[in-house]
């Protein structure tokens, strides 16, 4: 078993702490070929999945070009049974190992052609065009794949008429991450943003919702910019002093962000690649027992009021989210109970557990494929 990614970096969550792990604990000899320092290789191996590096870049170009195919001759040399590549820019070498008789899985952690259109590197008038070919080359090569994994119901529901065997692996928690250990009542007033800070992801609207609200609330935020130059204009901005920021933090601090607030948010813009996508914070903010204020997508609504864990609100309109925050805050009791539903909805059908049955279920089935 030999996953390949040139987009993602070292221990990444979907593809190392849940897919590698669980095929590695259910007896599989795992492989990861991946940008890592020397110290998530050792890591890794403590899980019992081999990791590979491969160099880092920097420019696009050269990611494109040589880190992909230094990437394909690691995979080669591993000679392994099954292979599962996390970056469309890996198919060429996906259908590759395909033509060699390997059994290959795409793994499709994003509706990748509805993402090409947000990306402001490419000019606006090249998007379309792009994001048609981006569709047809993953239609024509999802026929050479023995499986397409994606990310959501929705992305496997692209790929269903091309690939009899695609099937939606959710990324959902790992429940144990989050241990219900403290005490409500001991919690600061204190909400927490975490994730990739960007502008579609609400992250001016989260800091204006603050100069809103009638609390004397701080926000935990942590994680990436996006551009150096978003990074600056924000932290500029007068309600910066209302933010405790922590950087890009690790899966142990996730948890204690998460665990010492009392609200999480999630007020990503209403653009296509998030209205039928499957946050991983909101269901971490629910695995953590704490109530989520949440977009108002169709999906998302269903989610958040069909548990009874949140508040959804209209994310380009802080007045919503300020209000959202102040009645968790003045309502602790109600947010308690909202936290207690959503820990329930993971337990019960949002979890890891669920989703690495299916994964298994697949890898199972491939090795007994002649």
């Amino acid at each position: 078993m030999c996953h390949l990614s040139t987009v993602h970096k070292g221990l990444d969550v979907r593809i190392f702490v849940k897919e590698c792990a669980s095929a590695a604990n259910a007896g599989y000899n795992t492989h990861l070929v991946i940008s890592a320092s020397p110290e998530e290789v050792v890591k890794a191996a403590q899980k019992r999945v081999t990791l590979h590096q491969i160099p880092p870049t920097a420019k696009r170009f050269s990611r494109f070009f040589y880190k992909t195919w230094y990437c394909y001759q690691i995979a080669r040399k591993i000679d392994a049974d099954i292979y599962q590549f996390h970056d469309l820019e890996l198919v060429f070498y996906g259908i590759l190992l395909a033509i060699q008789g390997k059994k290959v899985i795409y793994d499709v952690h994003e509706d990748v052609p509805q993402h090409v259109l947000t990306k402001a590197w490419i000019p606006n008038w090249l998007r379309i065009v792009v994001s048609y070919l981006t569709s047809i080359t993953e239609y024509i090569a999802a026929k050479w794949f023995v499986s397409v994994v994606t990310a959501t119901p929705y992305i496997q529901q692209r790929f269903a008429k091309f690939n009899s065997r695609a099937i939606d692996i959710n990324n959902y928690p790992i429940l144990e991450e989050f241990d219900l250990s403290n005490d409500w009542a001991t919690k600061k007033t204190e909400i927490c943003y975490v994730g990739g800070i960007s502008e579609h992801r609400g992250i001016k609207e989260m800091l204006a919702a603050l100069s809103l609200t009638q609390s004397n609330v701080l926000m935990n935020l942590a994680g990436p910019f996006e551009t150096p130059k978003l990074e600056q204009d924000t932290k500029e901005l007068e309600q910066w002093n209302k933010v405790n920021y922590f950087g890009v933090v690790d899966r142990y601090g996730v948890k204690e962000i998460i665990q010492r607030s009392v609200v999480g948010l999630v007020v990503l813009h209403a653009i296509s690649n998030y209205i039928d996508a499957r946050p991983v914070k909101m269901f971490e903010y629910m695995a953590a027992g704490i109530p989520v204020i949440a977009s108002n997508f169709p999906l998302w609504k269903a989610i958040v009021e069909g548990s009874q864990c949140g508040i959804c609100v209209d994310p380009t309109k802080p007045t919503e989210i300020a209000a959202a925050i102040d009645h968790l805050i003045a309502n602790p009791n109600e947010a308690q109970v909202m936290g207690i539903n959503g820990r329930e909805a993971v337990r019960s059908r949002y979890n890891w557990v669920i989703e690495e049955r299916k994964l298994l279920d697949l890898y199972n089935e491939l090795s007994n494929d002649s």
